[in-house]
């Protein structure tokens, strides 16, 4: 065989493996078989990475680890490919030097035993883990385990400046995230956590934006994370400008992976985290404010070359409605600078969710965005972060619910949508319950009645949507402690638990002699 037709046979089986489909046409003229549309299949393999939960002595935290049961899509789950035994864990992460102050600064963490691992699908495991020693936890999921493995982080800290209820579901480490709503004001202190689950090392910048534009910064380009570690970054110390109310930050790498989510506390309204907003788009849905909401703030950035007309809107039980106070239910964001605006009376007492698109819809412009909700007054107020969401596509699931203080909000935009959502077994003991949820198009549904029979412990919910329009849910998680209207929201994001893998056939009848 001639070395030319070696090459050719060499190129076709490349561009068959990597395209996953061809449309080839033999030497007499009929068309080549073509190679069938790619499938989807069960993930392998999820990756998880859970920030430092607190600095406090007085910090309480329960890990809630989960794999839902049955099929993520149209796939079964867990189809592993491996003989190896399916696990899902949890590891200490070594904790980088702090930068810009705080305690624990180039300290190595304890390594206390893998907390919170999952043996079956179906069923939540918890852990727990008090005062400030607790690290940072990295952490993989394999086989069975790993299609929807979600792990949800909850801290109380009754007392100092940190006090609250702070909720975050663990992230999948990525290269880009945006976090409006941050602040480096006096009374706010707000660190972003930079999480490295991987066995090499990554590299990350960080860009800050303020009402003005671009802030002034520095120690921000070339930030390294170690393997397997954690860095926190005080958003204070990296500029040199005029401390700002409202800040959006933009975290990339320039190698390797991260986590990365915001610490943010305040000094009056507690604290909580802020985690990564969706991508931007020209619509943004923010979903889920509780009913009792007594302050909302919604921040905006626009990272393109055109300015953002926003249009607010507000989608309740009964339908949707331009908030009263919004600004006449406008927003205009100039690019590359962050806008706010306070939101008085929004919910009026029940729980809404906050719908932004283009004013003129022949100029889409994307933007990011995310809101601070504040409920209870005066010394017994708390804060919380909502960003924008993007809507579930196959499956999304939240841990760490608790009977009496879990609210599931789902809100339905351009048509009707059904949903499933399953409340799973207890970690300690119940029955998995299921229900199909109608969710007319432009209002919000809050769920509060959806528990395990005899749930004992904390359970999952899993929203999978059955027909109609776009969905979008978080979940607002409220316990009070003492008189203080605790609280934290947590957005559900489609868990990914399915991967499309093509498929190639190789045809030599191309190749002639």
């Amino acid at each position: 065989m001639k070395r030319t037709t070696l090459s050719l046979i060499a190129v076709a089986t490349a561009l068959a493996a990597v395209t996953g489909f061809a449309s080839l046409t033999t030497q007499d003229g009929t068309a080549a078989p073509v190679a069938k549309a790619p499938t989807r299949l069960p993930v392998e393999r999820a990756g998880l990475a859970c920030p430092v939960p607190s600095t406090s002595e007085v910090a309480e935290t329960v890990y809630t680890s989960y794999t839902p049961a049955g099929s993520a899509g149209t796939s079964t789950a867990g189809a592993s490919t491996k003989a190896e035994q399916p696990t899902a864990r949890l590891l200490p992460a070594a904790s980088g030097t702090t930068r810009g102050g705080g305690s624990g600064g180039g300290k190595k963490s304890k390594a206390p035993k893998a907390p919170a691992t999952v043996t079956a699908p179906g069923k939540p495991v918890t852990a727990e883990a008090n005062g400030a020693a607790a690290p940072a936890l990295t952490g993989s999921a394999t086989g069975t385990l790993a299609p929807g493995w979600t792990v949800q982080q909850t801290t109380v800290v009754t007392a100092g400046g940190a006090r609250g209820l702070l909720g975050l579901t663990c992230g999948a480490p990525d290269t880009d995230f945006w976090f409006p709503a941050a602040s480096t004001a006096k009374e706010r202190q707000d660190y972003v956590h930079l999480t490295n689950p991987d066995d090499t090392a990554a590299v990350a910048d960080i860009e800050l934006y303020g009402p003005e534009g671009v802030l002034k910064s520095q120690f921000t380009e070339g930030i390294p994370v170690p393997p397997r570690s954690t860095v926190p970054v005080l958003l204070s110390t990296l500029t040199g400008e005029a401390a700002q109310r409202d800040v959006t930050v933009h975290v990339t790498t320039r190698s390797g992976r991260v986590g990365a989510a915001i610490g943010a506390a305040d000094d009056k309204l507690g604290s909580d985290w802020l985690a990564a907003a969706a991508d931007p788009a020209s619509s943004a849905v923010l979903p889920g404010i509780p009913a009792d909401a007594t302050s909302v703030r919604l921040v905006a950035f626009v990272p393109g070359d055109d300015d953002a007309d926003l249009k607010i809107q507000l989608a309740t039980p009964t339908g949707t409605i331009v908030p009263a106070g919004a600004g006449g239910g406008t927003l205009h964001v100039k690019s590359g600078m962050t806008a706010a605006v306070i939101l008085p009376g929004l919910t009026r007492g029940q729980a809404g969710s906050l719908l932004l698109t283009p004013s003129d819809p022949k100029k889409p412009t994307p933007v990011v965005a995310a809101l601070q909700v504040v409920r209870g007054k005066g010394e017994s107020a708390e804060t919380a972060f909502l960003p924008a969401t993007a809507a579930i596509s196959a499956r999304a699931t939240v841990a760490d619910n608790r009977a009496k203080a879990s609210t599931l909000a789902l809100t339905a935009t351009g048509s009707d949508a059904q949903v499933k959502v399953t409340a799973s077994a207890g970690s300690q003991g119940g029955t998995p319950t299921s229900k199909t949820v109608t969710v007319k198009a432009g209002t919000t549904t809050a769920l509060t009645d959806l528990v395990p029979g005899g749930v004992k412990g904390a359970y999952a919910l899993t929203v999978e949507p059955v027909s109609g329009g776009k969905v979008y849910a978080s979940r607002t998680l409220a316990v009070p402690e003492d008189g203080v209207q605790m609280f934290t929201v947590q957005p559900l994001v489609d868990d990914r638990g399915t991967v499309e893998v093509p498929s190639a056939r190789q045809d030599l009848k191309v190749l002639g002699d």
